[in-house]
């Protein structure tokens, strides 16, 4: 299945896949344990960094890249063994996301996302349309978009008005992360009142190939970071979907199971993916600090001038590695990465663990216990998203003037942190802690939470 390249030369120059070539034979055997997926993820990472900051400048739609994550086998780390996937655990693919952030942040985000929209058949799905989706994507090595944002309106859902059997997407989207160099794209509607008087607006989840002629994007994402997310807007017009296959949905009665779209586990989706927000912030503000360091050893000058009594009694630093306040500052800034990372794997080990507990029965997942992985996702996220913007920022006070050169490319760690972390305001998730820590207040799933 190939992805979509309708007025691609035209209206935004992609990069090459062939530069990526070699890895599919060097990578052609998948990694056989958590350790080698993680190393994996570090390999691609490795291949991506040299030249990160050169092809956000160039700024072009990241096709090379995610062929790159396609030879790594990375989109197919969740999927099951029997379809040629690595099984692994939502931990380990959390931790791989984290690993190509700290490689370019822009490719993180984009294999976290589709990790995400390829997993959400598991949730949303029921047991056949679970088999049918994770075999297409595992085995066929797909790369899996969204048209999503809730920011935005919904798409309208309308009936066929020629088959009884089909219902028709129309819409727009502002953002649609990873949809353009897709090979599927999730889709989200909301029922017209029109055809479906009865249904309350009711939403749906459906997979669709991205090279449908009703599928058309503008290539017009040009944010000052994440630059190669290719998160621009797309058109969605007369777009035909199976009621088979809408998620969750019974075909026949045209209304959603209540054991799949009923219950706590349906609305995990949300944390799910604000776990994936926050892993690759972290590796991004990782990737900041190690990139800095790097810089301060080779490159940094110390600061030879002391003022007043200094300098009768105290000796000017005669390495940048010298300086107190270049140690103090990348000393503190490693211990609060460090804590941020402990948060992080403990919040990964507790999704992995509700979605291992309740594959097979996922309607004993209780509210109070989803409401306690939000809010330590929540925690998590705040906490990154605090030390990470600090990070990103204070790497400049020691590395020094020279250090804000385009070709160092420092700034752009920064710039990636600073455009998602606007995605959902923290000040709602600090709120919402302080009513879960205060209040006892579970919070209501929304499509923020």
């Amino acid at each position: 299945m190939a992805s979509s390249t309708s007025n691609q030369d035209t209206v935004h120059p992609s990069s090459n896949p062939s530069i990526y070539q070699e890895y599919e034979s060097k990578w052609a055997t998948l990694p056989s344990d958590s350790a080698g997926w993680i190393q994996r993820a570090k390999d691609v990472a490795a291949v991506l960094a040299p030249d990160a900051a050169a092809r956000e400048k160039a700024n072009r739609t990241p096709r090379a890249e995610v062929a790159l994550l396609k030879h790594s086998g990375l989109l197919k780390i969740l999927g099951p063994k029997e379809y040629g996937g690595g099984a692994q655990s939502w931990s380990v693919a959390y931790q791989a996301i984290r690993e190509v952030a700290k490689g370019d942040g822009s490719i993180g985000m984009l294999l976290g996302y589709h990790l995400l929209w390829a997993f959400s058949s598991s949730i949303l799905g029921t047991p056949s349309q679970i088999s049918k989706w994770t075999a297409l994507i595992t085995s066929q090595n797909l790369f899996v978009g969204g048209a999503v944002n809730p920011r935005d309106s919904d798409l309208v859902i309308t009936a066929d008005p020629n088959d009884s059997a089909k219902i028709i997407f129309n819409g727009s989207k502002h953002f649609t992360t990873g949809a353009a160099v897709s090979d599927l794209i999730m889709l989200e509607g909301s029922l017209s009142s029109s055809s479906f008087p009865e249904s309350g607006g009711a939403h749906i989840f459906a997979y669709v190939p991205t090279t449908h002629p009703g599928i058309s994007f503008s290539f017009n994402w040009d944010a000052i970071g994440l630059r190669l997310t290719e998160s621009g807007s797309a058109q969605i017009s007369n777009v035909v979907v199976s009621w088979e296959d809408a998620l969750g949905w019974d075909a026949s009665t045209k209304q959603p199971l209540p054991d799949v779209l009923g219950v706590p586990f349906a609305t995990l989706l949300l944390p799910t993916i604000q776990l994936v927000f926050t892993n690759f912030y972290l590796g991004i503000a990782l990737a900041a600090l190690d990139l800095a360091a790097a810089y301060t050893r080779k490159s940094t000058r110390p600061w030879p001038y002391l003022s007043g009594g200094e300098r009768e009694t105290v000796a000017p630093a005669e390495k940048a590695t010298d300086e107190f306040y270049i140690l103090s500052t990348y000393g503190t800034h490693h211990a609060h990465l460090l804590a941020a990372t402990a948060l992080v794997d403990r919040a990964n080990e507790e999704v992995s663990d509700l979605f291992a507990a309740y594959k097979k029965n996922r309607g004993e997942v209780t509210a109070q216990q989803r409401g306690e992985i939000s809010e330590s996702i929540a925690a998590a996220k705040i906490v990154v998203t605090d030390v990470g913007l600090r990070v990103t920022s204070d790497v400049f006070e020691v590395t020094g003037s020279r250090a804000t050169a385009s070709k160092v490319g420092l700034d752009r760690f920064w710039r990636d942190l600073r455009t998602h972390t606007l995605h959902d305001p923290i000040a709602y998730k600090r709120r919402e802690v302080g009513r879960w820590v205060l209040l006892g207040e579970t919070p209501t799933p929304t499509w923020y939470t």
